[in-house]
């Protein structure tokens, strides 16, 4: 594990903080819908779940999503810790689409839907939640790794 070890932080302190968020939005509100407004019709909290992909995408979709979550988790921990050491950006890139992979697959195999919670209203975006916050980062942090000399271990 210390071969990428920035992989594995990133990983399982992204994944708890997932899980915390959402189990903090299923104990706070009381239905599905609820909602507080941190900026009145900018940005709320906002209680809904989702049985799609990312940003709702592919609704009803959860069976084969989970099973695509698990064989995104299982590959990258297998490059992780049989693999070659990784650039750091690499190591956060994939640390972060593990966190985002393993937090919502977790919440598919379990509930068979996710829970989402950011809504920007401002711009009418889909509701999404930390795990496709990670995911997202971890694509950014990828191609940052793309454009950066290889030999940055």
């Amino acid at each position: 594990m210390k071969k990428n070890l920035w992989f594995w932080i990133v990983g399982l302190v992204g994944f708890a903080l997932d899980q915390l968020t959402k189990y903090w939005v299923v104990q706070t509100f009381p239905n599905i819908g609820d909602t507080i407004p941190l900026w009145l019709g900018v940005f709320h909290f906002t209680y809904v779940i989702n049985t799609g992909a990312a940003f709702s995408f592919f609704e009803g979709g959860a069976k084969w999503l989970r099973w695509l979550s698990l064989a995104v988790s299982l590959g990258l921990m297998a490059l992780a810790w049989w693999g070659e050491k990784m650039k750091v950006t690499e190591q956060l890139g994939y640390g972060f689409i593990l966190a985002g992979a393993l937090g919502n697959g977790l919440d598919r195999f379990l509930f068979s839907y996710v829970v989402d919670f950011f809504d920007f209203r401002l711009i009418n975006f889909p509701v999404f939640n930390l795990a496709d916050v990670f995911i997202n980062v971890g694509i950014l942090f990828l191609l940052i790794s793309s454009f950066s000399p290889q030999s940055s271990h």
